[in-house]
């Protein structure tokens, strides 16, 4: 995203400069970099949304925001969630996020992931492409500081499947 705002900077120096002597092209070149800021900002907002979705903070965020990463991602998945919605948001996001990275890896799979409660734990499943075996070095990093476990292994079919569970932790 930063080289598209050099970018828009540059061709707005071009406008600027062309402003007097050739209004037309200034015209025609502010026309095409208004697209471009739209663009932008779509993209920024993108951003935003995967860093910090807003759904994870509503009823049924969590369902609703691993289905909103799925689409997003421009990726056909199965997600289901049973429970785990009153969570702490530290929680609800180191499954989010677990979600976030299958979804990276995911190119001609159908990922899927399945959320539930499971005695004193909330356990998720990830399954999803193909991918190295320290890809996940990090996520069980933040699952373990929150005391939880993370377990990653291969499928036969050649994807990954991520186990985990994260002490219950509900908001008060």
């Amino acid at each position: 995203m930063q080289q598209q705002l050099v970018a828009l900077a540059m061709r707005l120096q071009l406008a600027q400069s062309a402003l007097d002597s050739d209004p037309a092209t200034a015209r025609a070149l502010l026309e095409e970099i208004s697209g471009d800021v739209q663009d932008a900002v779509d993209a920024a907002t993108q951003l935003a949304q995967r860093i910090f979705p807003p759904l994870l903070g509503l009823g049924p965020g969590l369902a609703a925001a691993l289905r909103a990463a799925a689409a997003s991602a421009g990726v056909s998945a199965s997600v289901e969630v049973s429970g785990g919605s009153d969570q702490t948001p530290e929680i609800l996001y180191t499954v989010y996020w677990c979600w976030i990275d299958a979804l990276g890896h995911a190119r001609d799979t159908r990922p899927s992931i399945a959320v539930r409660e499971e005695d004193d734990a909330l356990a998720f499943e990830v399954v999803g492409g193909a991918a190295p075996a320290d890809a996940f070095d990090a996520l069980r990093d933040r699952v373990e500081a929150l005391g939880g476990a993370l377990r990653v292994r291969p499928e036969p079919d050649g994807r990954i499947r991520v186990s985990g569970s994260l002490p219950l932790g509900r908001r008060r």
